[in-house]
């Protein structure tokens, strides 16, 4: 897939098996466009807003949703999602934090960076798949974004 392509979904995660079970979770979402694995926050930052590798997307609309997990390196998901808020290029991107972490600081300050969903890691395989598919079709099937955005809905 070129760099400018059409990506409906930025999954940011770093843990090899949480993207496994994430892409899972996601494959039977309505998709229209691809979808694009960042491994940190850094990555994500710089795909987001066409930086570094990913400056041939600088134009290129964003992705219909980012699923960012809180724990990364390099930059912390908080870090990406303050990033992704302060750039008016992607700042009403829906974003869906997915962490392990149940503490209430980190949801709060998720919600107060401007998450749009915190999603505690269910441990059991099965609910992890379940609960991304239904962030899947909820998000990019059932979401409508703004008109004039230039997102691209499922019809």
């Amino acid at each position: 897939m070129s760099p400018s392509a059409s990506i409906d979904l930025l999954i940011v995660e770093d843990d090899p098996l949480d993207l496994e079970l994430t892409m899972r979770g996601l494959r039977q979402a309505p998709l229209v466009g691809g979808v694009h694995v960042a491994h940190d926050g850094q990555e994500a930052v710089d795909f987001m807003l066409g930086l570094g590798a990913y400056t041939l997307r600088r134009d290129a609309e964003p992705p219909r949703l980012v699923v960012l997990d809180v724990k990364l390196p390099k930059l912390s998901g908080f870090d990406v999602l303050a990033r992704l808020r302060s750039n008016p290029a992607t700042s009403i991107v829906p974003v869906v934090m997915l962490s392990s972490s149940q503490e209430r600081n980190d949801v709060l300050r998720s919600y107060r960076l401007g998450a749009n969903s915190y999603i505690v890691k269910p441990v059991e395989f099965e609910r992890f798949v379940r609960a991304l598919r239904y962030v899947g079709r909820y998000w990019l099937g059932l979401n409508q974004p703004p008109e004039g955005t230039g997102f691209v809905t499922q019809t």
